[in-house]
């Protein structure tokens, strides 16, 4: 299957991407599992202490983060496209059913395309302006999507 190219725009969208020696099948699992995600989705210190994954369009998905001196992130939202093995898409405009969301912040992209020796991973946050953009640069997009790559490839690889 070939998927659809993902058409960027530079002024609102971050983009991660690397090659790790992982399969896209152990990244599909890490992504969709919640058992897994669990174990490497958010950067040491922090930790992900729940994760409920309804992975399908228009099922939910709830995660929260806890940081070492108590922070809490409480994020919910609605899967909008779901390739197995491939590519999820997931925003948290809209709450599981398709149902608007109060408040939103940015809508992620997941692809995972087979190369040799692994997996090309990339990551796309998708943004409505260039303050929300620039607030998830600010926060560490970058760094922190990639120290959680590095705890994922670790784990499917330990």
């Amino acid at each position: 299957m070939t998927l659809q190219p993902i058409a960027l725009d530079p002024e609102l969208d971050l983009v991660f991407e690397r090659i790790v020696a992982v399969p896209s099948s152990q990244v599909w699992r890490a992504w969709t599992e919640p058992d897994l995600l669990k174990q490497w989705f958010t950067p040491a210190p922090w930790r992900t202490t729940l994760a409920e994954l309804d992975v399908r369009p228009g099922g939910g998905f709830r995660t929260v983060m806890e940081g070492p001196n108590g922070e809490r992130n409480d994020s919910t939202g609605c899967y909008l496209e779901v390739i197995p093995g491939k590519r999820l898409v997931w925003t948290d405009a809209l709450s599981p059913g398709f149902r608007p969301s109060a408040q939103a912040f940015m809508t992620g992209i997941v692809q995972f395309t087979d190369v040799d020796g692994g997996t090309r991973y990339t990551a796309i946050a998708r943004h409505a302006n260039v303050a929300t953009k620039k607030q998830h640069e600010d926060m560490g997009f970058h760094h922190g999507w990639g120290a959680a790559l590095d705890q994922l490839v670790a784990l499917m690889r330990g």
